[in-house]
C-alpha cells in the first residue's frame, strides 16, 4: 500500500550523501562531486524520476563494472566548431558535462558548437546540460537516445527509446527557457517511481504487453510507453535516434542497453550543440528580446482551470526555490533505500526530517 509521508532532506546533505555513495563505488573526487550534484539538481527541480532515486541501480551498475567508474574521454576534433567524444562507458553524467563543456567552449570562439558522444550511459536530467549552457549565456540543444520502450506508430514491438530533448534560451529579468520533454506522455521514471512507492498511474500513461492500456506499473513496466500525440511522439523519438545514435556512431534502432534488464555497456549516444546569441545580435538585445517573449506568454489570459500561464521552465524553477529551503521530499520506499544504501556502502546516513526543514 502506498504511502504518503513524505521525509525532507537538507538539499547540501543530500550532495554530501550522493557523493560520499559514489566515491565508495570508485568514482574520483570530482566525478563524484560533478555526479552527485546533478542528481540533486534534479531533485531540487521536481524532476524526482531522474534524481537520488537511482542512485541503487547506478551503484548496481559500476560496483559490477557494467560501468567504467574512471574513464578516459576522448575528444576527436571534427572542424574547429564540431567535435566526437568516446565516453569510454563512463556514467552519461561525467561524459555529458565534458561534451557540453568542449561545445560551449567552441561556440565562444566560432559561434556555435556541436559534439557527438559514443560509448556512453544514462545521463539524468536532460536539462542539467542546458543549465549548463546557460550559465555560459547559451542557447542549446541537448539529443540523448536509449533502451527501446516504445513501438513507433503503427506498431506493436517496442524499438523506440524514450529518452527526452532538451532546448535552452537565456533572458534577462525573466526565467530562461527551459524545454525538457520526452516523446512520451511520460518518463519512463514515473512508472518506476509508481511502482516503488506502491501507486496506480492513470490510464494513458503505459500499454501491457499486448498494447492493451493498464493502469499497474509493475505491468507497465514489462510493456511499453504511449507516445505523446501518436505519430508526433514517435518522429521524436526517431529523431533522438539520429541525432544521438545514428550520428555519433552510438548504438541505436532498438540496439542500446537496458540498464535495467541487461549486463552490458549501453553505449548511450549523445549530441549537445550551443549556440551564441551575440552572433546575430548583442547579449543584452537578445536577453531583452527573450524577457519580451516570456512577458507576452505571462500575459495572455489563463483558460478556464488555470490561474496564470507559466513559460518553459518556469514551474520547475519555482519549485526548486521552494526545495532549496524546505528541504527535498522523498517518500518512505526512498528513505528505505537510502538507509540500505548507507549501510551497505559504510557512509553516514541521511538526516530526515517528516516535516519541511522550515
Amino acid at each position: 500500500m502506498a504511502s504518503h509521508i513524505r521525509y525532507y532532506v537538507k538539499e547540501s546533505d543530500a550532495i554530501a550523501f550522493s557523493r560520499a555513495l559514489l566515491l565508495k563505488s570508485g568514482l574520483s573526487d570530482d566525478d563524484s562531486s560533478l555526479m552527485a550534484s546533478c542528481l540533486v539538481q534534479a531533485d531540487t527541480r521536481g524532476v524526482d524520476t531522474h534524481g537520488m532515486a537511482r542512485l541503487e541501480q547506478y551503484l548496481d551498475r559500476v560496483t559490477r563494472g557494467l560501468v567504467n567508474a574512471k574513464p578516459s574521454l576522448r575528444i576527436s576534433e571534427k572542424t574547429p566548431v564540431a567535435a566526437h567524444v568516446d565516453g569510454d562507458n563512463g556514467f552519461g553524467f561525467v561524459v555529458a558535462s565534458k561534451a557540453m563543456e568542449d561545445a560551449i567552449r567552441r561556440a565562444e570562439t566560432y559561434g556555435i558548437g556541436i559534439v557527438t558522444v559514443e560509448h556512453s550511459n544514462h545521463f539524468g536530467m536532460a536539462a542539467t546540460y542546458v543549465l549548463q549552457a546557460l550559465d555560459a549565456g547559451m542557447i542549446s540543444l541537448v539529443f540523448t537516445n536509449s533502451a527501446k520502450q516504445m513501438p513507433p506508430f503503427g506498431g506493436k514491438e517496442t524499438l523506440l527509446g524514450i529518452s527526452p530533448f532538451a532546448a535552452g534560451a537565456p533572458s534577462k529579468d525573466e526565467v530562461p527557457y527551459i524545454l525538457d520533454m520526452a516523446p512520451s506522455v511520460v518518463a519512463k521514471g514515473k512508472i518506476r517511481r509508481a511502482a516503488r512507492r506502491g501507486e496506480k498511474i492513470p490510464y494513458g500513461w503505459a500499454y501491457d504487453v499486448d498494447g492493451n492500456p493498464t493502469d499497474d506499473p509493475d505491468v507497465a513496466l514489462n510493456g511499453s510507453m504511449a507516445p505523446i500525440g501518436g505519430p508526433k511522439g514517435s518522429g521524436i523519438a526517431i529523431l533522438m535516434d539520429i541525432m544521438a545514435g545514428v550520428l555519433s556512431g552510438a548504438a541505436f534502432g532498438g540496439d542500446v542497453g537496458d540498464q535495467y534488464k541487461e549486463t552490458r555497456p549501453q553505449n548511450v549516444g549523445h549530441c549537445f550543440i550551443a549556440i551564441k546569441p551575440d552572433v546575430f545580435m548583442s547579449s543584452e538585445n537578445f536577453r531583452s528580446r527573450m524577457d519580451t517573449l516570456a512577458r507576452r506568454v505571462h500575459a495572455v489570459t489563463p483558460a478556464t482551470g488555470f490561474e496564470e500561464v507559466l513559460f518553459p521552465g518556469e514551474p520547475e524553477y519555482r519549485l526548486s526555490i521552494e526545495r532549496s529551503s524546505q528541504g527535498l521530499p522523498f517518500a518512505h520506499a526512498e528513505k528505505i533505500m537510502f538507509d540500505k544504501l548507507a549501510k551497505k556502502y559504510d557512509v553516514p546516513g541521511l538526516v530526515f526530517s517528516t516535516t519541511p526543514l522550515v
